[in-house]
């Protein structure tokens, strides 16, 4: 069984091509990164496999159910971007709403839920900020409240799309290590990740696209330079930031 299965998924908004007929399939317990160029698609992948957008594919399987039935057992954290960071909400509360899968229609957090969200804010090192306005926050901190989220609903596959942009160093070393120690119990973790030279740090597979698969396997496979010059033209700027195998 693999954590997902995609096979001739294509997306277009209007008139133009999204994604094209790319087909990947990863493992059980692995860091993912999903890497290319700007506008390549990367964030439309995560949320065609999650069901948020129209999509066709032959394929679109995670931990072996349809998208439909893998929804509780998938976390999703979006992009900064699409939060509205203005919204009168508590930090603890906001990891909260990671257990309302869980509790059913109508039904209010326990005991049990806010020591599991405080749990969850202890793994990312944000237990003293629990009753703060999630507004009042830098943005590494936010990051790490809605990772928090994500660990709240004890999900086996988890999605970010570019968990790392607008983060301070500290809390990136804080996810990423977080991330390793999450696949190590097991967990398939994909990431949308913007930045070459940490991918073959950071990830186990990589998922090189550019609207088509360029390249997907390990990261001394992928990171080479005919495959980097297949997703962003001309490489010669990357490659003076990632060591590739010509």
């Amino acid at each position: 069984m693999y954590a997902v299965e995609v096979e001739g998924l294509s997306v277009s908004y209007f008139e133009t091509t999204a994604l094209e007929q790319l087909s990947a399939r990863f493992t059980m317990g692995q860091l993912v990164g999903i890497i290319g160029p700007n506008g390549a698609g990367k964030s439309t992948f995560i949320k065609a496999i999650m069901g948020l957008i129209p999509s066709e594919a032959t394929t679109i399987t995670l931990l072996g159910l349809s998208t439909k039935e893998a929804r509780t057992r998938v976390a999703y954290v979006p992009q900064r971007s699409a939060i509205d960071w203005d919204f009168p909400i508590r930090v603890l509360d906001a990891v909260l709403i990671g257990c309302y899968p869980k509790l059913g229609l109508f039904k209010r957090p326990r005991k049990q839920h806010r020591q599991l969200a405080m749990s969850c804010l202890e793994r990312v090192g944000m237990q003293d900020y629990a009753n703060r306005q999630i507004g009042e926050l830098s943005g590494g901190q936010q990051q790490r409240v809605f990772l928090a989220r994500a660990l709240a609903q004890e999900a086996e596959l988890l999605l970010l799309d570019e968990p790392f942009v607008g983060v301070d160093a500290g809390s990136e070393r804080v996810i990423i290590d977080l991330l390793r120690t999450l696949r190590d119990e097991g967990k398939t973790i994909v990431v949308v990740h913007h930045d070459l030279s940490k991918a073959a740090d950071y990830f186990d597979t990589l998922l090189l696209l550019n609207r088509r698969m360029i390249a997907v396997g390990s990261p001394t496979d992928v990171l080479q330079a005919k495959t980097i010059e297949g997703a962003y033209g001309n490489p010669l700027a990357f490659l003076q930031k990632v060591e590739v195998s010509s």
